[in-house]
């Protein structure tokens, strides 16, 4: 199971996080970074790290032509961004979709999405009702790769989703932890 980190302005500087990259235990790495108007830049910072690393997959948030661009491994696309996971695919990055539901799960898959995340699994702020571990398990049923993500803070947490078949989890605040 692929552990998914996601970061956030936070507990993640681009330019001085080189310990967090170090010492992180995953496998994929996300720059999420909503409101920075330097993204681009930030996000070639972000790469020089991660290439550092050498071990991890990079991944950029929203901008698929960027990702491509800095050669990161894959883009993770908003629910608001079917449109785009062809235009993502074409240009041979691994795209994730954060979906909510079981219809856009659908969707994701008759796309083309290489994967999914699928939210809020555990209660987390400002997220809405909690899916549960047994919708969890029912999106792993669709034939495409789920990621839980969601209010996954602790271990009992991740061997919890371990029984669900997930091709992994996804967090902010159990990796900024």
């Amino acid at each position: 199971m692929i552990a998914y980190a996601i970061t956030s302005p936070t507990c993640f500087n681009p330019y001085m996080s080189i310990d967090f990259i170090q010492n992180l235990k995953a496998n994929f790495l996300l720059y999420r970074d909503k409101e920075n108007p330097n993204y681009t830049k930030d996000a070639k910072a972000f790469m020089k790290l991660v290439k550092a690393r050498g071990d991890i997959k990079a991944f950029l948030h929203q901008d698929y032509l960027l990702a491509k661009q800095l050669q990161a491994f894959g883009v993770h696309l908003t629910s608001k961004q079917f449109s785009d996971i062809k235009k993502a695919k074409a240009l041979d990055l691994f795209t994730i979709i954060s979906t909510h539901s079981f219809e856009e799960i659908k969707k994701a898959k008759e796309l083309g999405a290489d994967a999914i995340t699928f939210s809020p699994i555990f209660a987390t702020p400002n997220k809405g009702e909690p899916k549960g571990i047994e919708a969890l398990y029912k999106a792993t049923t669709f034939g495409i790769k789920v990621i839980a993500l969601g209010g996954i803070i602790s271990q009992e947490q991740i061997e919890l989703i371990k029984k669900t078949n997930c091709f992994g989890f996804a967090s902010i605040r159990y990796f900024c932890n």
